[in-house]
């Protein structure tokens, strides 16, 4: 549904939705005020109603976030200037039962939703425009990800929970969908410059405006830093010294909308990427990844094919790499023995491709159902695997492992038995349908179902149940079951040798089974809250099995989680707005009925944006991030979890100091409090330290 057109079918939603919409578009500072409130909710398009916090990502179908068939989160690019992010990162933090972690893989940000977590965090989407952005070879972002910068961004919408039969494979635990500008959300010419902590310079130009009958956007964001350089007391060996966080990107977008056709295309580069604590961990200050991503998408919708179909037709390409710029050290010289004079080296590289082609429709024409059909097609091929190191890998028959240096000092052993990762692809094809089913005003089912096949593992099937009650015009009950799977990496499956992790290509995807119930109330034009608890089964979990010292892929335990999530928005006036959630989780290991570990079981976020009458914007933020225990293999090694730190972060911006010329001062960690994430066992005795104090500077200027 590309705009409202179809009043029929929408008045049968009449009891249902609209007093939502006009209610929670009176909560917004970026939404349709009361005294602006169009004539009718019917005539407003979905860019209007874009602006009053609705979603897609559940169900395909533009819906208010309080009747959605799922827990789902909406971020604007006001909430972002709001709370002074610079990058992705800072804005996930913000979202209930969302925690950011760090990787042992080179500090990559792990996006850990509801307690489920794991090294390279593959359990959690996301997406660029509706289009996976998911990594083949390890099923997350990338290990060289190094985080994205939030000009280009229009919204953010995140599920959590499972999306498998929205959205297939890897919508396990929950779905975070990054929605590019376009050239409504840009309107003219806007550049920018920001400085401060770490040496850090950014800029940024945006662009959109309509040619004939041509929407067309375009940003360019560039950004350098050094990187925070808190201390680590002792590596893997012993080692003492700072992270390494430099990195050089640039981010690029283009949006051109013709009538009922959507061109996107993104290039992402990030260059000079350090290696955090290291790979193994083991401290590398001089190692260097680099790391391209492009991507293009071409959609083409139908509206009117007959009065009650539509189809939409979309094609995607998407091209990444990983690079090694300075050599990985996995570990120094005086601790791997004089064979290795220039230390222990390991460079592993590769280039990937992909391709989509993705066919629904929408049917309108049976009475009080919106039925929606779709096929696609996923081929996605790992090539240019490469690999240069200084040593041997040898196995005997017990598993133990020798690393014997190679006479001939570093040698590329691409395209040789030698190499890491052998060269592969992958095919999927899949098929969908859903019903959401108006069985009367106050209540809906929406039921749905996915069948994905996979060349290299085989098939999975997964259903999804919501009941969606307007229980009365200001409360919605929610009862929500689904199920979701995580396909195994090429990786998991393939690996042969990094340096003694083994893949198993009999692997089967993890499987989780979730249950939800959720309750959200609209007390008054100015408070909102919701509530929601759920439950997860968790099967087929693949870790590493440790055999000598030889790690394997395999499926091994099961894992059950529960938990709650409340949030709650007050905006007493137009000038103000008070927002607080709190989050609770619990997930333990089936067979041992131990909490997993390396994630918080309490969260707690609250902010506040005061609008003053000579334009300034003053937005304060607190997040308190709880204990995380240790994992159950690591309780023997270290006796404390890590504990539990209070963040403070104040942005403070001055609107049109001079004609369309904004200021802003964002200031994160304001008390400079010492904060550390779990690092894994064998890891870095403080842990993975976080930044400091942080201050940035920030000038934009509208053309």
């Amino acid at each position: 549904m590309k705009n409202i057109k179809k009043l029929s079918t929408l008045k049968k939603l009449n009891t249902f939705i609209l007093p939502s919409l006009i209610t929670s578009s009176l909560l917004l500072p970026n939404a349709v005020y009361a005294n602006e409130e169009p004539a009718s909710m019917w005539d407003m398009s979905l860019e209007d109603l874009g602006q009053v916090r609705v979603t897609s990502l559940a169900t395909g179908t533009v819906t208010p976030l309080d009747k959605a068939a799922a827990i789902a989160t909406v971020i604007t690019a006001k909430d972002i200037t709001a709370m002074g992010a610079t990058d992705i990162d800072e804005i996930l933090e913000t979202v209930p039962g969302l925690h950011v972690g760090r990787s042992d893989q080179a500090y990559a940000p792990k996006y850990n939703i509801r307690g489920i977590t794991s090294s390279f965090n593959a359990q959690t989407l996301m997406l660029i425009n509706g289009i996976p952005i998911t990594n083949l070879v390890f099923g997350n972002r990338g290990n060289v990800w190094a985080g994205m910068p939030v000009k280009s961004i229009s919204r953010i919408e995140i599920i959590r929970g499972p999306g498998s039969a929205m959205h297939g494979a890897d919508a396990f635990s929950g779905v975070i969908n990054i929605i590019t500008k376009s050239r409504k959300d840009i309107n003219g010419t806007h550049a920018g410059y920001r400085a401060g902590s770490f040496d850090t310079q950014a800029g940024w130009v945006e662009h959109g405006e309509s040619y004939n009958d041509f929407d067309v956007a375009f940003t360019l964001e560039y950004e350098t830093s050094d990187g925070q350089k808190e201390i680590i007391i002792a590596d893997n060996v012993g080692n003492t010294g700072p992270v390494t966080r430099t990195t050089d990107m640039i981010e690029s977008r283009l949006d051109i909308i013709y009538k009922n056709s959507h061109l996107r295309l993104g290039y992402q580069d990030r260059d000079d990427i350090g290696t955090g604590a290291g790979i193994l961990p083991i401290l590398d200050p001089t190692g260097r990844f680099s790391s391209q991503r492009f991507n293009l998408d071409y959609t083409y919708t139908l509206d009117d094919l007959t009065p009650d179909l539509s189809i939409e037709s979309r094609v995607s390409y998407y091209r990444g790499t990983q690079k090694v710029e300075e050599n990985i050290i996995l570990g120094p010289s005086p601790f791997f023995g004089p064979d290795f004079p220039n230390g222990f080296i390991g460079n592993p590289g590769f280039e990937e491709e992909s391709a989509r082609f993705d066919l629904s429709s929408i049917y309108q024409g049976f009475n009080n159902h919106i039925v929606r059909l779709g096929a696609g097609v996923f081929w996605g091929d790992v090539f240019e695997v490469t690999e240069s190191k200084n040593f041997d890998t040898v196995i005997d028959a017990e598993n133990n492992v020798a690393f014997p240096a190679k006479v001939e000092g570093l040698v590329d052993v691409s395209d040789t038995d030698e190499v890491w990762l052998p060269e592969t692809d992958r095919t999927n094809y899949h098929l969908f349908a859903q019903d959401e089913w108006q069985l009367d005003d106050n209540w809906q089912l929406t039921t749905g179902v996915r069948y994905d096949h996979y060349s290299d593992f085989g098939d999975t099937t997964n259903p999804r149940l919501a009941l969606v009650w307007a229980t009365t015009n200001s409360i919605t009950t929610k009862l929500l079951y689904g199920r979701a799977f995580r396909a195994p990496s090429i990786s998991e499956l393939f690996v042969t040798s990094n340096p003694v992790n083994l893949g198993d290509p009999d692997l089967n995807p993890e499987t989780i089974d979730t249950y939800e119930f959720a309750f959200s109330h609209q007390v008054s034009s100015k408070l909102n809250y919701t509530a929601n608890t759920y439950y997860y089964e968790i099967t087929d979990l693949i870790t590493q099995v440790q055999t000598g010292d030889v790690k394997q892929w395999q499926n091994t335990s099961d894992r059950t989680g529960y938990g709650a999530e409340i949030e709650i928005n007050y905006q007493p006036d137009q000038n103000l707005r008070l927002l607080a959630n709190y989050a609770y989780q619990k997930s333990e290991d089936d067979d041992s009925k131990e909490d997993v570990g390396d994630a918080p079981n309490h969260q707690v976020y609250f902010r506040t944006e005061w609008k003053t009458s000579n334009k300034w914007l003053i937005s304060p933020q607190l997040n308190w991030v709880g204990e995380q225990k240790r994992a159950p293999n690591e309780e023997e090694l270290r006796t404390e979890n890590v504990k539990h730190y209070t963040t403070i972060d104040l942005t403070i911006k001055q609107l049109n100091v001079v004609s369309n010329l904004d200021i802003s001062l964002s200031i994160h960690n304001l008390f400079d409090r010492k904060l550390t994430e779990p690092s894994p066992v064998g890891g870095v005795v403080n842990d993975f330290p976080q930044a400091g104090r942080e201050i940035y500077a920030e000038l934009s200027y509208k053309f």
